[in-house]
């Protein structure tokens, strides 16, 4: 049985690429038919926003950019569109906009409990598609109860930020690997891959390191 080639993600919840680049990614390692083992790893694109950000998406990204807001509309419009290909449905005019620590925080305590996967694609799906806010403790132990998860386990761990050094490890590694943008995929610790790339690039690195590691065996 061919061994899993390992994939280290860093994204970040409020990222659209990064779920567009999820399923990219996905449908590339189904059409290679190799084995992968996912992580994911936190990443804060804007680290200085509010926990609950007066406003909507829209209107942060216009004073995020310095853009009008008729100029961040049509780049939420473009991007939802991109999205919808992929079988997304974005809801920007939904989006509760706020600071993802803590999301990140409930990501690790779903990993030490081996659901992590499962609380990406539902942290994903409620900040991008259903308006949830994934900055407050009671909406994110609904999310972790979601996927079958402990949920005073949960609350008792984002209320303690148990998992406040593991999201500053991965900040920090994100750093040491020169990453500036998200999303990134760590294939195999030595190739990287950066954006939402197309499956087929997704597909080829992996049969490239699959091949390599038949090849060394």
């Amino acid at each position: 049985m061919n061994t899993p080639v390992k994939i280290d993600v860093w994204s970040d919840v409020a990222c659209p690429w990064c779920y567009i680049g999820k399923r990219k990614f996905e449908a590339g390692a189904a059409a290679s038919g190799v084995p992968v083992e996912v992580e994911y790893h936190s990443f804060e694109l804007s680290p200085d926003t509010p926990v609950d950000f007066e406003g909507s998406a829209v209107d942060f990204l216009s004073g995020h950019k310095g853009i009008p807001l008729q100029q961040a509309k049509q780049m939420t419009d473009q991007v939802s569109a991109i999205a919808a290909e992929v079988g997304l449905e974005y809801h920007y005019e939904d989006i509760r906009h706020t600071k993802t620590l803590l999301a990140h925080e409930l990501s690790h305590f779903a990993k030490a409990h081996g659901k992590q996967l499962e609380v990406t694609e539902a942290l994903f799906k409620a900040y991008f598609v259903d308006g949830e806010h994934v900055g407050h403790v009671d909406e994110l132990v609904a999310i972790a109860e979601s996927v079958g998860l402990d949920g005073d386990e949960a609350r008792a761990a984002l209320e303690e930020h148990r998992h406040a050094g593991d999201v500053q490890a991965d900040l920090a590694q994100a750093v040491a690997y020169g990453i500036r943008g998200v999303p990134f995929f760590v294939i195999d610790g030595r190739y990287g891959v950066s954006g939402a790339q197309a499956p087929e690039v997704f597909a080829g690195a992996l049969t490239q390191v699959a091949a390599e590691q038949a090849a060394a065996r």
